[in-house]
């Protein structure tokens, strides 16, 4: 089966629920709380969806769950292929171009990242402005033709963002701008290289993301991103770093987390 082919059957198979989603929701690290309030929900399993990858990371389902959020036809997948367990970005391809098909206008990424913000604590929502590609690497190495040339300068829609903050302003919740930089990990980063990430101006440092944003900006789907702050970086904090800290800090603050993304997707105009 040729990628477009794959791409295709899972547009097909998703298609068949009977929901058409304006909306993707990309689970990360935390946000996983989100797939309970969905209504009405039909769950596919990663494997009955060839473009889409086979995940190895704990605390990610592999599976789309469609149905209506915020009273919103919205599709949301439970966890992401990450750089770091191959050595590539291009893990999210298939799953990406398949929402493409599908008729999705707006991907909403949300991750669990640390914080090099002394005021943004543990526990506090981040949405992202901009971003860094510290690895410097691209899911569309090896594309052809002039279209693989994206346009990364509003990577992260401004007008979506403002609506974000609007109904984060509503709710009394909290809710940081900045800049997230991309590490490949899978270690986390050292102190120096903490020092070096707030230097360039970046705000919050995490492993996933930006792949998806760049394949979803080459789909021309709009993108808006939340990140939940599990941590202080390197250096920032007296705490030893590890993916079992992360998650009992992102399962913490996720029920904040989640009522905001929530209401986000309810009010969103697009």
């Amino acid at each position: 089966m040729t990628p477009e082919q794959a791409i295709e059957h899972s547009a097909a198979r998703l298609r068949a629920s009977g929901i058409a989603p304006e909306i993707a929701i990309v689970l990360g690290t935390g946000w996983g709380p989100v797939a309970a309030r969905v209504q009405d929900a039909v769950d596919i399993p990663y494997g009955e969806l060839p473009a889409f990858p086979a995940l190895g990371v704990g605390g990610h389902a592999g599976q789309v769950r469609l149905g209506r959020l915020g009273g919103r036809p919205v599709a949301v997948l439970a966890g992401r292929k990450h750089a770091y367990e191959t050595g590539e970005p291009d893990g999210m391809k298939g799953a990406i171009r398949t929402l493409a098909a599908l008729g999705v206008q707006v991907l909403l990424q949300t991750n669990a990242a640390g914080s090099m913000d002394p005021a943004m604590a543990p526990g506090q929502i981040m949405l992202l402005r901009d971003h860094i590609n510290v690895v410097q690497r691209s899911p569309l190495f090896h594309e052809t033709g002039d279209h693989r040339f994206v346009d990364m300068s509003a990577a992260y829609d401004p007008a979506l963002g403002a609506q974000a903050l609007a109904v984060a302003q509503r709710l009394g919740v909290p809710l940081f701008e900045g800049v997230y930089a991309w590490v490949m990990g899978p270690q986390f980063e050292t102190p120096a290289e903490i020092r070096w990430l707030r230097g360039m101006g970046a705000q919050a440092v995490g492993m996933s993301t930006v792949p998806e944003t760049i394949l979803a900006r080459h789909a021309r789907m709009r993108v808006l991103a939340l990140s939940l702050m599990t941590n202080m970086a390197a250096g920032m904090a007296d705490e030893t770093l590890s993916h079992a800290h992360t998650m009992a800090t992102a399962q913490a603050a996720s029920e904040r987390a989640v009522g905001l993304l929530e209401a986000v997707v309810a009010g969103l105009e697009l």
